[in-house]
């Protein structure tokens, strides 16, 4: 099976799901904290691929859901500033195998590239904490 490095907000209760499938899957987590990691604009930039800048977005980050930044309206340039200055900005997980990366848990896509296996149940995709904190 595939070593994954799986970028991730610690205490996330998505990320800690999202990391027992791939670990079910039969794959190795190594598990890294997405705020301390030295990111570059060209580091996080091949984690979006073709996707559109507004889907970068962590939509639960603090300030997605104050309004003060506003994913729909920003430019790719200054979405990766703004996201290595506030890494909670980032969608996660990202994650990293074989030279290729991904913002975000897409199964179809991931069991395509690694292979996720039979799951019970998808993985959460948005945070069910309804105060905004995710611990």
């Amino acid at each position: 099976m595939a070593v994954i490095v799986f970028y991730e907000k610690p205490g996330c209760i998505n990320n800690a799901s999202q990391k027992q499938i791939l670990i079910r899957s039969g794959h190795d987590v190594v598990a890294l904290d997405i705020r301390v990691q030295a990111w570059t604009p060209a580091t996080l930039r091949a984690f979006f691929g073709d996707r559109p800048v507004a889907d970068w977005f962590n939509r639960a980050a603090p300030r997605v859901k104050s309004g003060a930044v506003v994913p729909e309206t920003i430019a790719a340039d200054e979405a990766l500033a703004q996201m290595c200055l506030d890494p909670l900005l980032i969608r996660r997980p990202l994650i990293e195998c074989d030279g290729r990366r991904l913002a975000g848990f897409d199964e179809a896509v991931l069991e395509s590239w690694v292979g996720l296996g039979a799951q019970d149940s998808p993985a959460p995709q948005v945070c069910p904490r309804t105060d905004g904190i995710c611990p």
